[in-house]
């Protein structure tokens, strides 16, 4: 019985964890019957754990890179890179699968009436035996009038997901983190299906 209990209040806290997300503005109501969102991401002004700015951040990690020719700017290259190399790729996938019957979809695609962005704002890229996180705000709105919100949330923290999580590779780590942004959010959605 208490092996039953313990594993009820795991579960319980597994999945509070798993939807942490702050509703800032409009409803998630207000979503109901949109089956296509065109997406986009935003970077701008994002934070990176324990520094004051990304370039300070890429200051620091370059620095350590440059006893090896090229290193130091690959690395930077890879840092912008990854975004449309991996993260995005890797979020639209993730929830485009989550609704295999294609119940919603996401497209890049600007001539969609609503548009879904994803604007990061902090990360945390992680290590080797560390996994990354990210807190981003997911918005929808009407393309052609952005000023219309339908929904804002705050998704804190996510944690990359396990297939990635301990991946060498600092942009996998990352990609990861946008997997588990986009289950949040496919979790989200599909209370109003």
């Amino acid at each position: 019985m208490k092996r039953v209990l313990l594993f009820l209040v795991f579960l319980a806290s597994a999945t509070m964890t798993a939807q942490r997300y702050e509703l800032l503005q409009g409803d998630l109501k207000n979503l109901k019957g949109i089956s296509e969102y065109n997406i986009t991401f935003d970077y701008s002004n994002m934070k990176v754990h324990g520094y004051e700015t990304e370039e300070a951040f890429l200051n620091d990690k370059m620095d350590k890179r440059r006893n090896v020719e090229g290193k130091a700017e690959k690395f930077r290259e890879e840092w912008f890179s990854d975004r449309e190399n991996r993260y995005e790729p890797q979020f639209i996938a993730y929830f485009n699968k989550r609704f295999a019957k294609g119940e919603i979809k996401l497209v890049k695609d600007a001539s969609l009436q609503y548009t879904m962005n994803v604007k990061t704002v902090w990360v945390y890229p992680g290590y080797v035996v560390e996994p990354a996180k990210i807190t981003a705000i997911i918005t929808i709105y009407e393309t052609e009038n952005p000023k219309n919100v339908l929904a804002a949330l705050e998704f804190e923290k996510s944690i990359g997901l396990e297939d990635n999580q301990y991946n060498g590779h600092r942009g996998e780590r990352m990609a990861g983190a946008y997997e588990k942004l986009a289950k949040n959010m496919v979790i989200q959605l599909k209370r109003f299906l």
